[in-house]
């Protein structure tokens, strides 16, 4: 957060602005980004605290190994990892079922990594991908992107790319037994002390499905009241408050224990939000600043796509600065011109989303986080994590290249 503040007084000074012009692009960037999505991380991370409190996420775990059994268990992990993700932040989903990917590689005999891969490809795809989390939130809020259409697009992209990378990719680089019986139902000691599977998967999916069946209903439905009140739930903001009173009527806590649950997942999400708002000072900067027409122009020159160009400068700023989220918001504001010219918001927001996945190295804490859990050598998470966060940048841009030519 100081390292972008910093950053953003002396680029606006070196660029020629004013000192005055400086402060007032700085609060101006930090006012505009944070006002459109303040609310929807802050309810994001009650949800997610909530379904981590409850035992919802370990639940749903239970309910997917169950169906699919061992033979099939990256599948269960996989899914597991995108339903998990989609309410929690990726440290968050990453903490609450690394536990689960042990156990149930120690139960089905099976090396952990190729259980654990599908896991870390999946919560990957949503952080980057797939609103409410901040990166897509914060880019969404800056090139002015329709979160319902985001969240379509988001999720016709993340299920490919999350079963290449989840999938495919842990069984071309590890070694299994295929041979041995693997019919077996792993099963956990404590299920019963778990929230029903119905309530864990519409505390999952109900801020999922109101974004969703709201953007659908706008579609369907031309004017009257019947569209305005698709509208309605179609925001972010009340898609999730309204997703947090169903989950708090769903819990069996004391409002008391669920109120500190909430509490608990804003702390949580209070430095993110500090760190996007520096990256929305640094984007206003740029803006200002008029480099953003200058990245335009060159652009332009050299005759990239637009979309392309987004995912190329997130890439190089993830690669040199470790955070994808600090990675996106700096892009963004170099990148919003490409908007204006015409390139579709929403692609774009995902665009950069890509690029700021790519090749995550030591400056990223993912990447120990990966590393020491996994009890890995770094040559071996180089091969495993940073390969597997690659592939999926790569097929995200590509995918979002391929999407661009169908819808526009």
């Amino acid at each position: 957060m100081l390292s972008l503040l910093i950053a953003s007084i002396a680029t606006g000074l070196m660029l020629g602005m004013p000192i005055l012009k400086v402060m007032a692009s700085i609060n101006n960037g930090i006012g505009s980004t944070l006002g459109s999505m303040t609310m929807v991380l802050a309810l994001g991370a009650m949800i997610g605290k909530l379904a981590e409190d409850s035992g919802a996420a370990k639940s749903i775990v239970v309910v997917l190994i169950r169906l699919f059994g061992a033979k099939h268990i990256q599948w269960a992990v996989l899914i597991t990892g995108i339903l998990v993700g989609i309410p929690l932040f990726y440290n968050a989903g990453f903490v609450v079922l690394i536990p689960l990917v042990f156990a149930i590689a120690g139960a089905a005999k099976l090396p952990k990594l190729y259980v654990g891969i599908p896991m870390a490809a999946a919560l990957s795809v949503t952080h980057g991908y797939l609103p409410p989390h901040p990166g897509p939130v914060a880019l969404a809020g800056i090139f002015h992107a329709d979160i319902g259409k985001l969240l379509i697009y988001g999720f016709a992209l993340s299920i490919p790319i999350a079963i290449i990378a989840g999938i495919f990719f842990p069984r071309m680089i590890i070694k299994t037994d295929r041979t041995r019986d693997l019919n077996q139902i792993i099963t956990f000691e404590d299920v019963h002390l778990l929230p029903s599977a119905f309530k864990s998967f519409i505390i999952a999916l109900s801020p999922i499905v109101l974004i969703t069946a709201g953007t659908l209903g706008t579609i369907a439905f031309s004017d009257g009241a019947v569209r305005a009140f698709f509208i309605f739930i179609s925001d972010p903001t009340i898609a999730l408050l309204i997703a947090l009173f169903i989950t708090l009527m769903l819990q069996d806590l004391p409002i008391a224990k669920a109120m500190d649950s909430c509490t608990e997942g804003v702390k949580g999400v209070a430095m993110i939000l500090l760190i996007i708002a520096a990256g929305g000072a640094f984007k206003q900067i740029l803006v200002d600043s008029g480099i953003g027409e200058d990245v335009k122009t060159l652009a332009n020159s050299i005759n990239a796509s637009p979309l392309f160009l987004g995912w190329l400068i997130a890439a190089l700023l993830r690669v040199t600065l470790g955070s994808a989220t600090v990675a996106a918001l700096t892009a963004s504001g170099m990148v919003v011109p490409f908007v204006v010219a015409g390139a579709s918001p929403e692609l774009m927001v995902l665009a950069v989303g890509a690029g700021s996945l790519m090749f995550s190295h030591v400056n990223d804490t993912g990447f120990w986080m990966f590393k020491e859990y996994f009890g890995l050598t770094l040559k071996e998470t180089f091969k495993t994590w940073t390969l597997m966060e690659t592939i999926v940048s790569v097929l995200g841009i590509v995918g979002v290249l391929l999407l661009n030519q169908l819808l526009y």
